[in-house]
């Protein structure tokens, strides 16, 4: 498809790249000669301020790809095919998709001032998917079906790329085990907790753990296994490396020999990545420090990571990780609700609204995450697995990427997460099994 824009930017190049990718086998033509375009007799699209043939499709375009800043945008909703949408403009299409696309995949609106949540990160309830009630929908993927309609009918002859659906199973050991390994001071000091809250239970089964004479509650990693084989799915694992255990990152030491052993054998099977500390997020020296921790037990470079409480700010935290190495991230969702924080179902590479220029970090956005559900929303497994669900049929409908997030803790014996290990084989082995 030859397509027409009297000018270029960083902006329009780095949306012509990601909305081809997703629909085209080829990518766009681009061109600013306009006798050129007038006389080119083939599929055509004009972006600019005024139709010049008839046989073209037409968009208006909004200017939002050919600013250079940021600044705050006029975004008003309307309805397009029964979907929200925004920019609104003249021509063959509702509204301007590569505006609208590449407003909602930078994360425009994190780069503008706005009140952070108690943990200092983007609150998904200031976001304009939360406010216009389509967080819990792939608005992009949607959209461009819509376009691949609407052209269909201008061009009969096209011919779109067929992609299929993806399912892609993540794990956070923040948490490697509840009582193992975690030496005399820590579970002594578990110990005394459980005697003052009269918490018996907890004691014994910390005293029957240690003394080898039942699981621990937070090994599910055999489990995990046997349910990957069955149902051929590729796992990836993010072990949590900070060195001091203080606050909210509470692992085991990498130091550890079990933790390094339990490290080792999923790298050996799995995809394994690192899992930023929150302490990371303040020394680059530390974050640094853990990828190269990881890189030394696995003997691989590490290129694959994803936020502890997706702690994450831009455009700095991605550049850091640009920084150590990483080439794929799979922090882009929300760590207080699950939908789609980019409003969409795909792979795609960030883009830097600070340098105003496509990276080669390429991000991989989850949609659900079983924390968020069980302590932000309360859910039983059986309303989780109906949010899951949810998910799955929206992302199938348009085949997308699928990505989920859970915890070994959910999966072992903690009567506490009762009903979790059973929705997930569920889920698992009843669609996923399907779609593999």
């Amino acid at each position: 498809m030859l397509f027409y824009s009297d000018h270029s930017s960083p902006r329009l190049l780095y949306m012509l790249d990601l909305i081809s990718s997703e629909i085209f086998n080829e990518p766009f033509t681009l061109t600013a000669d306009k006798k050129a375009f007038i006389d080119y007799s083939g599929i055509k699209l004009n972006y600019s301020e005024e139709r010049l043939t008839e046989n073209e499709f037409f968009i208006k375009n909004h200017p939002l790809l050919f600013e250079t800043d940021i600044r705050e945008q006029m975004v008003t909703r309307f309805d397009s095919y029964g979907k929200p949408a925004f920019f609104q403009t003249e021509g063959d299409f509702p509204f301007d998709i590569f505006a609208g696309t590449f407003f909602l995949v930078s994360r425009y609106e994190e780069y503008l001032p706005f009140q952070p949540d108690k943990y200092g990160r983007f609150p998904f309830q200031a976001s304009l998917a939360f406010r216009e009630n389509f967080l819990d929908t792939p608005l992009v993927n949607y959209w461009l079906e819509d376009f691949k309609n609407t052209l269909q009918k201008k061009f009969p002859e096209l011919i779109f790329r067929m992609k299929d659906f993806k399912f892609l199973p993540s794990y956070d050991i923040d948490i490697a085990y509840s009582y193992k390994y975690k030496g005399l001071k820590r579970n002594l000091g578990g110990f005394c907790k459980s005697l003052v809250k009269g918490q018996w239970r907890y004691f014994l089964d910390r005293w029957d753990v240690l003394f080898n004479k039942k699981k621990d509650p937070f090994d599910s990693y055999e489990w995990l296994d046997s349910l990957h084989l069955y149902c051929r799915t590729r796992a990836y694992y993010f072990f949590l490396l900070a060195k001091d255990q203080v606050g909210v990152d509470r692992n085991i030491s990498p130091n550890k020999p079990e933790m390094r052993t339990l490290i080792e054998y999923h790298a050996g099977g799995y995809t394994v990545g690192v899992h930023p500390s929150w302490q990371s997020g303040d020394e680059q020296a530390v974050l640094m420090e853990e990828v190269d921790s990881l890189a030394e037990i696995t003997g691989s470079p590490v290129k694959y990571s994803r936020q502890h409480y997706i702690r994450m700010k831009l455009p700095q935290t991605y550049q850091r990780l640009i920084d150590v190495g990483i080439e794929k991230d799979f922090s882009m969702g929300y760590g207080s609700s699950n939908g789609f924080r980019a409003s969409i179902a795909s792979s795609y590479y960030w883009y830097d609204l600070k340098t105003d220029r496509k990276t080669s970090l390429m991000l991989f956005p989850f949609c659900f995450m079983d924390s968020n559900s069980f302590y932000e929303n309360q859910m039983t497994p059986n309303a989780a697995f109906a949010e899951l669900m949810n998910y799955y049929r929206k992302i199938k409908q348009v085949n997308g990427l699928m990505a989920t997030i859970w915890h070994n803790q959910f999966f072992g014996t903690d009567p506490v997460f009762s009903g979790w290990k059973e929705v997930y084989e569920v889920f698992l082995k009843d669609q996923i099994y399907w779609d593999m």
